[in-house]
């Protein structure tokens, strides 16, 4: 697995996040084929790296629920 540079991008607070400040989750937009997706609350904590088309299942099944 290659290492991802992810100290250029630009973060942004997921609409899906506790509008409360609770469970905020952040997302990079424009890396293509890729959703880079960390925890606001501890950013260091690491970052998950979803490819596109998990992503787009993830979302969907939340969509459902």
């Amino acid at each position: 697995m290659r290492a991802i540079d992810l100290s250029h991008v630009t973060w942004r607070k997921s609409s899906y996040s506790n509008p409360d400040g609770g469970e905020c989750l952040e997302v990079a937009d424009h890396i293509p084929a890729l959703v880079p997706v960390r925890d606001s609350k501890a950013p260091a904590r690491g970052t998950l790296v979803f490819g596109d088309a998990a992503w787009s299942t993830f979302l969907g099944a939340v969509k459902a629920n």
